[in-house]
């Protein structure tokens, strides 16, 4: 909702994950949901007779399960309540928190849980992605997730063996701070020293993209509950507030095909950050964001995408990674808490960039806690049409 469009200021005022994993097989689907949902309940000291409406969400192509809300009503709690289902692709978890924004913002309802989740064991996550393709157009193209054109690009601008090496150091860094997180699914003990290594033995998945420098497929959930100003500020001594966000997203076949390096296209990305960073009159965003968690798929894109996001010029992005100013510690904290590259439960991902930007406002990252104060933070969400989900959290009510 745009800034100072809401009829009601909105606060984070409770956040609960599970541990992300390959494989949970010692849960069911709502089993494994209502870990999140208690969690959630527990940060805030609230119970589910406090919660005035649920809003979930996953990828149901991917565990092949109609109307998975239905089932999960004994895990999520919401039984007897109002209760919304959303998928939008990737960007599912970040379209979860929009809508629950919304939904307090508008005074339909005074506290919302968001609940985000996939159990990808149970299902064919690549296939689903695949078979989602146009059997005409796409057949020799489509490779679900995969895809090296970014890396192309890279390499194509900055020549190989600098782009090569700035992806793998963002991939280090990632597994570093995954090692700081209990809770992230992959954290392998990467080294700098090793990533000529890396580089050289990685399998490579689709062009110049190789099998490290990809998310894998998680097991997980989160949830998030969000509250208007009067009932965050009775119930939380620390609510985190969602200042603004923005969804852009274009049709995936015109931007594939409409592209020529002669008329480049404008990034969803690019367009979602421009327009929400003018409205909220913020002209510097790396000097003014605290830290960013941002959906990176795979260390190609997140590379790539740092020049979108904080509207860089030349190489900047690549200075950025090369000189591990992403790292905990460092100018602009990228995904301290591993990102999706660490861990990624499709319907919860996107959400979990949400929850893990207000902890850090809260302080309560835990040994993932960036050590400087974290005022102002920015989550971002992507999904398979070019779709880009960005969100502002602030600690004050200040703007």
């Amino acid at each position: 909702m745009a800034h100072r469009k809401k009829n009601r200021n909105v606060g984070i005022i409770g956040i609960g994950q599970t541990k992300y994993s390959s494989h949970r097989e010692d849960v069911n689907q709502p089993e494994m949901i209502h870990e999140a949902v208690s969690a959630a309940l527990k940060d805030a000291n609230l119970t589910m007779k406090d919660i005035d409406c649920i809003v979930h969400g996953n990828m149901e192509l991917f565990e092949m399960i109609h109307q998975p809300d239905l089932w999960h009503v004994i895990g999520t709690g919401a039984y007897g309540k109002d209760c919304i289902r959303i998928t939008t692709g990737g960007t599912v978890g970040a379209t979860l928190s929009c809508a629950s924004d919304n939904l307090v913002a508008s005074g339909m309802y005074d506290v919302v849980m968001a609940i985000g989740f996939e159990k990808l064991q149970e299902g064919h996550t690549t296939g689903g992605i695949t078979n989602m393709a146009d059997p005409l157009w796409f057949r020799n193209l489509q490779t679900g997730a995969l895809t090296g054109s970014t890396a192309y690009d890279i390499i194509t601008e900055f020549g190989f063996d600098r782009a090569k090496r700035a992806s793998m150091t963002y991939r280090v860094i990632m597994d570093k701070h995954a090692k700081r997180n209990p809770l992230a699914h992959r954290a392998f003990g990467l080294e700098f020293e090793q990533i000529d290594d890396y580089i050289r033995t990685s399998p490579r998945l689709v062009g110049d993209l190789q099998l490290i420098e990809m998310c894998s497929q998680s097991d997980g959930a989160c949830a998030v509950i969000y509250a208007c100003e009067k009932k965050a500020k009775e119930l939380s001594k620390k609510p985190v507030w969602v200042r603004d966000h923005i969804t852009v997203h274009r049709e995936e076949t015109f931007n594939i095909f409409g592209y020529h390096k002669d008329y480049p296209i404008l990034k969803t990305h690019k367009f979602a950050a421009e327009h929400l960073f003018k409205r909220n009159d913020i002209k510097q965003p790396l000097e003014y964001f605290d830290v960013f968690e941002m959906y990176d798929p795979a260390s190609w894109w997140a590379v790539d995408w740092l020049r979108d996001f904080f509207q860089l010029k030349g190489d900047e992005h690549l200075k950025l990674v090369e000189n591990k100013e992403i790292m905990i510690g460092g100018k602009m904290p990228i995904n301290p808490s591993g990102g999706v590259i660490a861990s990624n439960p499709i319907g919860a991902t996107a959400l979990a960039r949400v929850a893990e930007a207000a902890l850090q406002i809260r302080g309560d990252a835990g040994v993932h806690q960036i050590p400087t104060p974290v005022n102002h933070a920015l989550a971002s969400g992507f999904g398979g049409t070019m779709w880009t989900v960005l969100t502002m959290l602030e600690k004050e009510l200040n703007w």
